[in-house]
């Protein structure tokens, strides 16, 4: 039988909306600027180099991932500044803004994966039990793939009185897994959705998706665009770097905070499809309008391991590059609350647990002048 897991391909009126989507052509879907789907290169060569690598590459942490210690009556307490973010580990970001509150991405469960016994695990515990958020107006999906939408989490959800706002053809996973169909947003891009003051804007990506090997491009991918009274976020889900990003800042810009994609990338085999560090960089800026202005928080690494490169080697990149450009980059340990306009965490602690060389002295591949920008 096959595992739940896998979710459902959309039919029906779902599978005619999708197959009259603008980005669907040739029977799936496909990036704007590229011919293919974005699936990565061959899969055989990339789990022979996974396996071959993995005694020579830093791709876990030495020590125990510190997770912050926040409270449900931490998350109960309005922000001041009507802006806090708290990085729930991966992609999920817990976002209060403007007296609502939003949770991307959610993935909670142990593994990212459609079976609970086999794929990658968590380097670090979830760092917030479900039932601290409290009131959630809306989960916010950009993609289908395993790291990103998973039915543990979703199936905890369903006692909630929430919406889950999703790109095209996503929604027929959240309807197999028993979400209502009433509680469903389903968005192409550029297309928008209000839930109570804020409206939410699913933006072009540059990725793929599919939850098994018959069914890619079925389902959209997106960035989403948040935009409220006072306050303004970005989400990219997981994206290529393109040129897109200024259309959008333009659009609906300029944000508070962005919250970018950073880790699992591989010029090798998804060059097109996961940013680097820098281009993630580069697409604040092009958010922007061409400026530093906003704050950038790093997600999509330090959770699971799923790319070539050393986990900590993201961050590290990351904060150079930052140190740069000028942008001011927080460094929220996993679960861990901020106020863009009241403090940034800056802090590199994840050089306490990385791999040591034999004989001491700092992690290969650390920065050692490296420091966030405004820390």
């Amino acid at each position: 039988m096959r595992p739940a897991g896998f979710g459902a391909e959309p039919a029906g009126e779902r599978l005619a909306r999708v197959e009259r989507s603008p980005q669907f052509r040739d029977g799936a879907f496909r990036n704007e600027r590229t011919a293919a789907t974005g699936s990565p290169r061959s899969t055989v060569p990339l789990l022979r180099d996974l396996l071959r690598r993995a005694d020579r590459v830093r791709r876990k942490p030495a020590g125990r991932m510190p997770v912050a210690p926040t409270t449900a009556a931490d998350l109960e307490r309005p922000p001041a500044s009507g802006l806090r973010l708290t990085w729930a580990g991966h992609a999920g970001v817990v976002v209060d803004i403007d007296g609502h509150r939003l949770l991307f991405d959610p993935v909670w469960g142990e593994r990212c994966s459609p079976v609970s016994f086999a794929g990658p695990k968590r380097l670090h515990p979830a760092p917030l039990p479900l039932d601290s958020l409290g009131r959630v107006d809306a989960v916010v999906i950009s993609h289908d793939h395993y790291d990103h939408l998973d039915m543990p989490t979703v199936k905890a959800l369903l006692a909630r009185d929430t919406v889950f706002a999703v790109p095209l053809g996503v929604g027929a996973h959240l309807e197999f897994w028993g979400v209502p169909s009433e509680r469903i947003v389903e968005l192409d891009w550029w297309e928008s959705a209000t839930v109570g003051g804020l409206t939410l804007t699913a933006t072009p990506g540059q990725h793929f998706c599919g939850r098994g090997l018959r069914n890619q491009g079925r389902t959209l991918w997106a960035s989403w665009a948040v935009t409220g009274p006072d306050h303004r976020v970005f989400h990219s889900g997981d994206t290529g770097y393109f040129p897109g990003f200024a259309e959008i800042g333009s659009r609906l810009g300029p944000f508070d905070a962005t919250m970018m994609q950073i880790g699992a990338y591989s010029t090798e085999y998804w060059p097109d499809i996961h940013m680097t560090p820098e281009e993630g960089i580069q697409a604040h800026v092009d958010l922007s309008g061409g400026t530093p202005r906003g704050v950038f928080l790093p997600i999509h690494w330090g959770t699971f391991t799923l790319s070539l490169h050393p986990w900590d080697e993201p961050v590290e990149r990351t904060v150079a590059e930052a140190r740069q450009r000028g942008v001011t980059v927080a460094l929220p340990r996993p679960g861990e609350s901020f106020e863009p306009a009241v403090r940034v965490p800056t802090e590199n602690w994840w050089q306490e647990i990385a791999v040591r060389p034999a004989g001491g002295g700092r992690p290969a591949g650390s920065s050692l002048n490296a420091r966030p920008a405004g820390g």
